[in-house]
């Protein structure tokens, strides 16, 4: 245990047994779960890695595959055959253990929209989070259905590339050729039914963050939504919870990807509601995933969208995420080291944030920390320093860099707070969860709380669903 800003908090690597489901989770209750072995596979922006599951524990090894992502002039794409390749190496590095699972869980990142022929084949590229090259089709979805009701529906704004709607709006408008043989678009889980178990499928979870759903009625697909895309109600599939068993699969699925014909494969859910369901998704809980990007869930079973949060469907049960992010937050600083850095070794440098955290700065410089945009802006926000001088020194743009993020983590606060759902003060805290990091995006937090740190978690929180029939 050590604690940090003045014991206003503590953080805890926590090493007992995660919190079970609260009532109203599917899987509470059921034994089932701890006795069945669960293939998790879990799709994130750099890696794919994949594991075998006993409940939440993991069992044996943890294995990797690279992901990359191309990121260029504000677009973020994944090569189709390289997330493919990706998932096949990984459950090929599993080995023989594979043919013990019982069923395969799923948990990606969202949106990761791609479009696909009637073979399931991809005619687009994977389209990221990290994606800004639809704004002018954010602002035109936004004018043709009203903010105040798109946000009321969709439970969101049309974020450009966070909000998958604008993404094929862009394809629509720019390549429309390429969707002229369109049978099916949607995120990673579709992608990969699809290509697994040949189902058209996906969860509420996802559904979300296509931005052609009725996420705060769990309503199904809006047909307003759909036309203001210019989308196709066709190309979208079957919305499932994610823990039922979407498919089985297939033959040219075991081939493709090294697993057993006919093992029942689950429609599977965001990578961060993976985490929330391994915290135990019980209303009030608070999930900080905390890496390159920051995010700060909070699960509610009354959802009340606001403009600057992601409010979107948990994916099983009544459960909802109100969800807060900072866009760049460890990549803020790993910048800050490359930049102002570079000759200090990397155990030094978060040394130095580390001890640079435990006191609020009184630099002169500030910073507006929008190195990776804004998720939560239409019209995306840049970085900058203000208040140099020749007096200036790396220290103090430093000093800036974390005043700035320990703020900006801060505010979130009082917005999750204004939804209306009381929130418990033991905050669940997955990823990277690098020493000094930590101390910045906690410091500042407003009262008392306690943080507990779990490894694997989006993989881990596969272990928490039970399988259920279509």
């Amino acid at each position: 245990m050590r604690v940090i800003s003045e014991r206003r908090a503590t953080f805890i690597r926590s090493t007992s047994p995660s919190p079970q489901p609260s009532p109203g989770v599917p899987g509470e209750g059921k034994t089932r779960a701890s006795r069945m072995t669960t293939l998790g596979i879990d799709i994130g922006s750099s890696s794919v890695k994949a594991g075998l599951l006993r409940g939440t524990d993991v069992v044996g090894k943890i294995v990797r595959r690279a992901l990359p992502t191309d990121y260029t002039a504000g677009r973020a794409e994944v090569k189709p055959d390289d997330l493919l390749t990706a998932v096949a190496g990984a459950v090929a590095d599993l080995g023989s253990r594979v043919k013990r699972a019982d069923a395969v869980g799923l948990s990606v990142m969202s949106p990761s929209w791609v479009a696909m022929d009637a073979r399931g084949r991809a005619l687009t590229p994977i389209v990221t989070h990290q994606d800004r090259r639809s704004v002018a089709e954010a602002h035109e979805i936004e004018r043709r259905v009203g903010r105040a009701w798109h946000l009321r529906v969709a439970g969101l704004r049309p974020f450009p590339g966070g909000v998958a709607s604008t993404t094929l709006a862009w394809f629509v408008k720019h390549e429309p050729r390429r969707l002229e043989r369109a049978d099916l678009a949607g995120n990673l889980n579709t992608f990969l039914h699809r290509a697994m178990t040949a189902a058209r499928v996906t969860d509420p979870s996802n559904a979300s963050f296509t931005g052609l759903y009725e996420t705060i009625r769990l309503g199904g697909w809006s047909d307003v939504l759909i036309d203001a895309a210019g989308a196709n109600r066709a190309w979208l599939p079957d919305v499932l919870e994610g823990d039922v068993i979407a498919g089985n699969v297939s033959r040219e699925g075991a081939r493709r990807f090294n697993l057993p014909a006919g093992l029942p494969v689950m429609t599977g859910v965001i990578d961060g509601s993976a985490i929330m369901l391994l915290a135990g998704a019980g209303v009030g809980q608070l999930v900080n995933s905390s890496g390159s990007t920051d995010v700060l869930a909070l699960c509610t079973d009354r959802p009340r969208p606001h403009p600057q949060l992601l409010t979107r469907a948990l994916g099983v049960g009544r459960r909802w995420l109100h969800v807060a992010t900072i866009a760049a937050a460890g990549s803020s600083l790993n910048w800050a080291k490359d930049q102002l850095f570079a000759d200090l070794p990397k155990a030094k440098f978060w040394k130095l944030v580390e001890e640079m955290a435990t006191k609020k700065g009184e630099s002169p410089v500030t910073f507006d920390p929008y190195l990776a945009g804004e998720r939560t802006s239409v019209d995306q926000r840049r970085a900058a320093f203000t208040g140099l001088t020749l007096s200036t020194t790396r220290q103090d743009m430093l000093e800036a860099v974390i005043e700035a993020l320990a703020r900006a983590s801060a505010d979130r606060v009082p917005l999750l707070q204004s939804r209306g759902t009381k929130i418990r003060h033991n905050v669940f805290v997955s990823g990277g969860v690098q020493s000094g990091l930590a101390d910045v995006l906690h410091r500042d937090w407003p009262g008392r709380w306690t943080f507990h740190a779990e490894d694997e978690a989006t993989l881990r929180g596969l272990g928490a669903l039970t399988p259920r029939p279509r």
